[in-house]
């Protein structure tokens, strides 16, 4: 019965924690529950939750991608720059996703193709593509998007902000992609043991190659989700959202070896970090004191889940 009951603590922790925070911050502002506040945090946390969606599938399998957040800004411009030409939104964000794809296998090709490791092959990438932004938009912003596109990050359907509704379907699909279908235990697989699930007859170099394509859509889609917001497609966008991204996978219980971990986990992950940022917004903390808090909670969670285990 108690080793029941403590496995079951262990294996909810990250919602306890969850409930903690929210707890917390309610009791310190009253503000923090009221529904316009709430929905400001689910919109403001949908594109880190998006990117650290597709950063869930790369770390199960035991990689990394450092190179979201130049990804987020190379496609924002991309969308923006063809908006603003054709003032057509749906090839603009077609072209972006595509770009996103495309950088997303120049990744898993050197990867597993070219046997580089992630963190270098994706630092140099990370690097290559920012300079690759820079280059597009001659350091400059791009504005003035037509409505259709701004639309994207701004409009509600039912009351609920569209980056909120595409954020909860992009999860339903990764749950489902990972939880009931071939491909889901395939990546589990080479997350465990790569030399085991290369003997039983995976294709371990396709499913690495493909997990990096899907990290390269959803940072496109994080991309797209920011330029539509603010209006305008910045050269720095995306700047550190690789790390927040990671930051939600592992706050989530995923582990950074690869084979364990769930995408409810990173959700869960993003909401932690997106109420945290809003709480400490709420009760006037100096942004040079969150990122200190930031950072201490996410070691204290690694290290709870390391004791844990």
């Amino acid at each position: 019965m108690e080793h029941s009951l403590k496995n079951s603590l262990l294996k909810y922790k990250t919602l306890f924690g969850l409930l903690v925070l929210c707890i917390i911050i309610t009791i310190v502002s009253p503000r923090f529950l009221t529904v316009p506040n709430l929905r400001n945090v689910l919109t403001q946390l949908s594109v880190n939750a998006v990117i650290a969606a597709g950063m869930s599938f790369v770390i199960l399998t035991g990689g990394i991608d450092l190179s979201v957040g130049s990804t987020v800004s190379i496609c924002g411009a991309i969308a923006a720059t063809l908006t603003k030409s054709t003032g057509n939104a749906f090839i603009s964000v077609l072209v972006a996703l595509i770009f996103g794809a495309f950088i997303g296998l120049i990744n898993g090709l050197i990867i597993a193709k070219g046997k580089i490791q992630a963190f270098i092959a994706t630092l140099g990438t990370m690097t290559i593509f920012r300079g690759v932004t820079y280059v597009y938009t001659n350091g400059t912003p791009i504005s003035g998007l037509g409505q259709g596109f701004m639309a994207i990050g701004n409009d509600k359907i039912l009351g609920i902000p569209v980056p909120v509704i595409i954020m909860i379907v992009i999860f339903i699909i990764g749950y489902y992609l990972l939880t009931q279908v071939r491909f889901g235990r395939y990546v589990y697989a080479l997350g465990g043991n790569e030399d085991s699930a290369r003997l039983s007859g995976i294709n371990t170099q396709k499913i690495k190659t493909l997990i990096y394509v899907i990290s390269g859509i959803m940072a496109s889609i994080g991309g797209i989700i920011v330029t539509s917001r603010i209006g305008s497609a910045s050269p720095n966008a995306g700047s550190g959202f690789e790390l927040d991204a990671i930051a939600a996978v592992v706050l989530g219980g995923t582990s950074l070896a690869g084979g364990e971990g769930s995408i409810i986990g990173t959700i869960i992950g993003a909401l932690i970090i997106g109420i945290l940022n809003n709480g400490l917004n709420l009760m006037n903390v100096s942004p040079f004191y969150q990122q200190i808090v930031k950072g201490l909670v996410i070691l204290f969670a690694v290290m709870i889940d390391k004791k844990s285990k």
